[in-house]
């Protein structure tokens, strides 16, 4: 199988903290990867797993602490950052009046369009059981085929670090034994995954990572 050639030595975050409006969410937050590693998010609803994600793929500005690539702060170069990084989150960005062929196309496009070949973006299709629907629009689909058409968007670029927010929401179980065996395939060409979940995803080998632990205590 093909290495990733822009696969990182190390991924970490040091003493990083969260404040969103007047609540700290979580604080002296630490972790390192090594390539093919992954870290598996736990805690309750509210705890700060969303957050976490979202401080790591630049959406939120930590309070403080670092976030590094290969032992770089990745502030250093932000736009090198999000070059290399694939999130799905909450949200499907699946638009009611696109079917989801053209759903697809419109983030092959955004990803570059001369990076993303049509049969990259069929084998997407193919994977998460996307053909018959390729016509339907977004307004048509139920939340689990949504779910599907938003995970696809991971097969149709190279980025090497996955930030995955529940990616397992409204997937039935062929759907989550579909992206645990894609999640590991990226492993195993040396990239990174970091994703939160309540339970029923399985990535061998992952760090586990209990956002409570990281909670400031009440006055």
């Amino acid at each position: 199988m093909r290495r990733m050639g822009d696969a990182p030595a190390l991924f970490d975050a040091v003493a990083l903290t969260c404040l969103r409006g007047r609540r700290l969410v979580f604080e002296d937050l630490a972790f390192r990867l090594d390539a093919g590693g992954a870290l598996m998010l736990v805690g309750p609803n509210g705890a700060g797993k969303s957050s976490l994600l979202r401080v790591l793929a630049g959406l939120i500005e930590p309070l403080s602490g670092a976030i590094r690539w290969d032992g770089e702060d990745v502030t250093a170069d932000r736009e090198a950052h999000r070059a290399r990084l694939a999130f799905v989150g909450h949200l499907d960005a699946v638009k009611p009046a696109f079917t989801v062929r053209e759903t697809l196309e419109v983030w092959a496009g955004l990803f570059g369009a001369e990076a993303v070949s049509a049969e990259t973006l069929d084998a997407a299709m193919d994977a998460w059981g996307l053909d018959a629907l390729a016509h339907v629009r977004g307004a048509e689909l139920s939340a689990g085929q949504k779910r599907r058409a938003a995970l696809a968007r991971l097969m149709l670029q190279d980025r090497p670090l996955w930030l995955l927010d529940e990616p397992t929401t409204a997937l039935d179980a062929a759907s989550v034994a579909t992206l645990e065996r894609l999640v590991a395939e990226h492993r195993g060409r040396g990239g990174l995954v970091v994703a939160s979940t309540h339970g029923g995803f399985a990535m061998p080998g992952a760090t586990v990572l209990d956002i409570a632990d990281f909670q400031a205590e009440a006055a």
